[in-house]
């Protein structure tokens, strides 16, 4: 059953800016393995995780470290979440998420459906 689903898209040269002009978001918004991703990835990734908020509701006190999106050995992308993240999911009865992600010139999007 589908619990949740959540799009949103990222123009990649605003991204880079914002990251530019406040180099603590990097730190603030990803966790230590995604953060030497180059800014394209990361762009995606900062969408995939509002797109995991939007499924869940956009719930308060979230934290963006608590939300992951890790390959696998065939590169395909897949959300993993833990702590405040992992806590919301399961309320809802979320237990497996997909995960779509997508550049096109200087956008970046990131799509997820919550399944129960």
């Amino acid at each position: 059953m589908i619990i949740g689903i959540g799009v949103d898209v990222v123009v990649v040269s605003r991204f880079a800016e914002q990251l530019k002009r406040a180099p603590a978001l990097r730190d603030r918004l990803f966790t230590p393995a995604e953060r030497g991703l180059n800014v394209r990835s990361l762009a995606a990734r900062f969408a995939a995780k509002e797109a995991v908020a939007k499924a869940l509701g956009a719930p308060a006190g979230m934290n963006w470290q608590h939300c992951q999106v890790v390959c696998d050995t065939a590169g395909d992308p897949h959300v993993e979440v833990s702590g405040t993240v992992a806590a919301v999911a399961e309320s809802k009865g979320i237990a497996r998420w997909h995960l779509s992600l997508s550049h096109d010139g200087d956008i970046a999007t990131g799509m997820v459906v919550a399944e129960g």
